[in-house]
């Protein structure tokens, strides 16, 4: 089952994907899918198209998972 997350990386704005669960501590990399800024652009380090990515742990500072009555309050979206 997929939980949506924030992800707090090292000196950056952090991210929100979906992880799966439990994230395995043990393991080198988490598994992102759908990663996106809160607002729900793209994240400007990746490409447009991406749908998966992996991520190091000794880049992340933290993991918040969002209960699902939380996703929507959390993502705001801008206006242009």
């Amino acid at each position: 089952m997929r939980l949506t997350a924030i992800i707090q990386l090292v000196e950056d704005d952090p991210i929100f994907g979906e992880v799966e669960s439990p994230v395995d501590p043990a393991a080198h990399f988490v598994t992102v899918y759908n990663p996106r800024r809160r607002d729900g652009r793209t994240v400007p380090f990746l490409d447009a198209n991406i749908e998966t990515v992996l991520i190091a742990w000794h880049r992340i500072v933290a993991i918040q998972l969002l209960p699902q009555a939380e996703v929507e309050k959390a993502i705001g979206f801008v206006r242009e």
